[in-house]
């Protein structure tokens, strides 16, 4: 079987930053995965090895609402934002997972930034 070099670059770029990136209770690490399909996303507290709270494509708020792939981003990146807001957390630190910022990784970013998330 043959390996993508998108896949294995991405994953070099993954394990760079996250030697870099290391979430807190107080500021935890905002996670996101895009797939072809949809986008993910998880604030984790690296201390404790616990993912404190999740959001994506697939939540029941947002799965029947008609948008685009980059629409549906900001979507889950306010969704997110609005559960760290509720559990007392203001500032996260962005963990791109590899991916480039830019696109639907942005539109989520800037999501959270505007329901109000500091990164």
């Amino acid at each position: 079987m043959k390996v993508s070099h998108h896949n294995t670059r991405r994953e070099k770029i993954k394990l760079s930053s996250r030697s870099k990136v290391v979430g807190t209770k107080e500021r935890p690490r905002l996670c996101v995965f895009r797939s072809n399909a949809g986008i993910y996303a998880q604030l984790i507290d690296d201390a404790s090895g616990h993912t404190l709270t999740g959001a994506s494509y697939m939540d029941k708020s947002l799965k029947d609402t008609k948008v685009t792939k980059s629409e549906m981003s900001k979507l889950v990146g306010k969704t997110i934002a609005e559960k760290a807001v509720a559990m007392g957390v203001k500032a996260v630190v962005f963990d791109r997972n590899g991916f480039l910022y830019h696109g639907r990784i942005k539109a989520l970013a800037d999501g959270a930034r505007e329901a109000g998330l500091q990164f």
